[in-house]
């Protein structure tokens, strides 16, 4: 047995570690991958050459690098029963989210939630293809994956179009109580996600560390939001609400291009 060790930079939450999970599920050489999403480091247990592994893994874009490949006695490997309930519990959460920040995003004329609505989103379809996927078959993820994928970028382009109106036209405060007070919800909600998830692995585990936390590209979307909604009060204006909504939007087309990749 080989244990291969690769550092991915940008695997900041859960939702990346699906994606690689489901990058990874058809490769047969594989016994057992263990994320450490902490310190952005995953180990595989694997037997043969490790080229088909890593090129799955570089597929993706999420900046990751082989640091080490070593043999090892370890054989055994502890199974985690409650995976898919724990999905199930985190799916829920992230879908829950996405119709609050998006009704209260259109309510309240925030492209910030808007956005930030369809990043809850696209982590729940990374959650989503994770559960219908597990028995299935290969050709049936591939073609979850795509559709999910196409919707993302479907409903992003729309949002652009939505922040090119509003830029160019007259120009409409967003109501930024809604905004900072909806994303504060959001920030918690994340971490409670990334909280369960990672407390499931180990005992060790089972505290929740503010480094693994405020790495999360999740969290870091949500502490954009709250400061835009500050400065629409302090500056009077739309623009710094219409900015963050861009930044965001361009992150969901990342995240669907990702998605895109596991239906190769």
């Amino acid at each position: 047995m080989l244990k291969s060790i690769f550092e991915i930079t940008q695997m900041d939450c859960p939702s990346e570690e699906n994606l690689i999970r489901m990058k990874l599920d058809g490769v047969s050489s594989i016994a057992n991958l263990d994320f450490d999403i902490t310190n952005r480091k995953l180990t595989v247990f694997h037997k043969g050459q490790i080229d088909e592994i890593e090129q799955s893994i570089l597929q993706l874009n999420l900046g990751g690098k082989l640091l080490t490949t070593e043999e090892t006695d370890q054989i055994e490997f502890k199974e985690h029963k409650n995976q898919k309930k724990l999905l199930w519990t985190v799916l829920g959460i992230n879908f829950a989210f996405f119709v609050i920040e998006m009704a209260t995003g259109l309510i309240s004329e925030s492209m910030g939630l808007v956005a930030d609505s369809l990043d809850m989103l696209a982590d729940s379809f990374v959650y989503g293809i994770s559960l219908f996927a597990i028995g299935g078959t290969l050709i049936k993820k591939k073609r979850i994956a795509k559709i999910a994928g196409y919707f993302q970028i479907l409903l992003a382009t729309i949002g652009f179009l939505e922040v090119l109106r509003r830029f160019f036209g007259a120009e409409k405060l967003p109501d930024f109580s809604t905004m900072i007070i909806v994303s504060i919800f959001a920030l918690i909600a994340n971490g409670i996600c990334l909280y369960i998830l990672q407390k499931s692995k180990s005992k060790d585990e089972a505290h929740m560390k503010a480094s693994m936390i405020f790495t999360s590209n999740d969290v870091i979307i949500n502490t954009g939001v709250i400061i835009a909604g500050l400065l629409v009060y302090w500056l009077n204006s739309n623009k710094p609400d219409l900015i963050i909504g861009t930044i965001v939007f361009v992150l969901v087309i990342q995240g669907a291009l990702r998605i895109l990749n596991l239906s190769k």
